[in-house]
C-alpha cells in the first residue's frame, strides 16, 4: 500500500491546478455553456488527464531534486505505471460518455505527453520542438478540447475570434512554461535533457517568459476590445497585477542573487499566476452568463 500511495503522490494531482486557467478561459469565451459537462471536462482532466502526464513523466524522469509540486519526490516504483495506466484508461472512457470526438482528443493528449518524456522519443532533448509541442497542446489544444467537451461544435470551435483566443492560451503557456524549467538547470543538464531554458540561460529565460506574456496578454486584451467586451480587459488587468508585481520583484532579485532562482520561488509564481489568471476569467464568465 505504501508503494502505491508513493505513486499517487507522484502523479501530483493537487499540482494539477496550476493549468486550470486554460479550463476557465475557453469557458469565458463561449456564449453557452452546460454546467454538467463542463463540470465532467473539469473533472477528467485535472484528476485523470493531467496526473496520468505527470505520473509517466515522473517514472522516466526519476528526479531525485524537488519537481513541480514536490520539494521532495518519493522514489519511483513500478506501482506508479500501474496508476498511469488506470488513469490513461478512465480518461478516456469518461470522455467517451461525452462525445467521441472529445475522446479521441484526450486520447491524442495522452500520447502526446508519453512523448515528450518516454527514452524512445524523449521530446525533452530537443528544446524547441519540446517548447512548442507542451505549449501547443496544454495551450491551444487544450483549449479546443475543453470547447469540445463542453458541447461546442467542432465548426464553431475552428471559427474567429476563437481561434486568436486560442493562440492566447499557447503565448500564455510559452511565457510560463520555461519558468518551470529555471531552478533545475543542473539536473537537466546532467540528464542530457536540453530544455529552453537550460538553453536560454537565467537571464534570456525571464526575458523570453516576459517577452511572451506580455505578447499573449496584448493579444488578449486586443480581442477583448475589437470584440466588444471592453469591460473584461479592466477585469484582466486587475486580477493580473499581482502577477506583474511578483515577477518583476523576482526577476529583479534573482538577478542580484541567483539563489532566489529556486523551487520556492518558482512554485510561488506558478500558484500566483494560476489563482489570478483563474479568478480573472471566471469573474469574465459570470459576467457574461449574469450580466450579458
Amino acid at each position: 500500500m505504501t508503494s502505491y500511495r508513493n505513486a499517487l503522490t507522484l502523479m501530483r494531482i493537487p499540482f494539477s491546478v496550476y493549468l486550470m486557467p486554460i479550463f476557465w478561459f475557453a469557458l469565458s469565451t463561449m456564449h453557452h455553456v452546460e454546467l454538467k459537462r463542463a463540470i465532467a471536462v473539469f473533472l477528467i482532466l485535472h484528476l485523470l488527464v493531467y496526473p496520468a502526464s505527470n505520473g509517466y513523466n515522473s517514472y522516466f524522469d526519476r528526479d531525485e531534486g524537488s519537481i513541480g509540486g514536490l520539494k521532495h519526490p518519493p522514489k519511483v516504483t513500478r506501482q506508479l505505471m500501474h496508476l498511469v495506466l488506470v488513469f490513461d484508461i478512465l480518461a478516456v472512457l469518461s470522455a467517451l460518455i461525452l462525445s467521441p470526438l472529445f475522446s479521441s482528443f484526450i486520447a491524442l493528449y495522452l500520447l502526446i505527453s508519453k512523448a515528450y518524456s518516454y527514452d524512445g522519443i524523449r521530446l525533452k532533448k530537443y528544446p524547441f520542438l519540446s517548447t512548442f509541442v507542451v505549449t501547443f497542446f496544454q495551450g491551444a489544444f487544450t483549449y479546443t478540447l475543453v470547447q469540445v467537451g463542453t458541447g461546442m461544435p467542432l465548426k464553431q470551435v475552428l471559427q474567429t475570434p476563437n481561434v486568436w483566443f486560442a493562440l492566447v492560451s499557447t503565448l500564455l503557456l510559452c511565457g510560463s512554461y520555461p519558468l518551470t524549467q529555471i531552478y533545475q538547470h543542473k539536473e537537466d543538464y546532467q540528464r542530457g535533457d536540453r530544455t529552453l531554458s537550460l538553453i536560454l540561460g537565467i537571464r534570456g529565460t525571464y526575458l523570453f517568459s516576459g517577452l511572451s506574456l506580455l505578447t499573449g496578454a496584448s493579444l488578449l486584451l486586443w480581442l477583448y476590445l475589437t470584440t466588444e467586451q471592453a469591460r473584461n480587459i479592466f477585469v484582466f488587468i486587475v486580477c493580473t497585477a499581482p502577477i506583474v508585481y511578483f515577477f518583476a520583484n523576482w526577476v529583479m532579485r534573482a538577478l542580484r542573487n541567483r539563489q532566489a532562482v529556486n523551487y520556492e520561488n518558482t512554485m510561488l509564481m506558478n500558484k500566483l499566476s494560476s489563482i489570478c489568471i483563474s479568478t480573472a476569467f471566471i469573474l469574465i464568465l459570470l459576467m457574461r452568463i449574469w450580466m450579458p
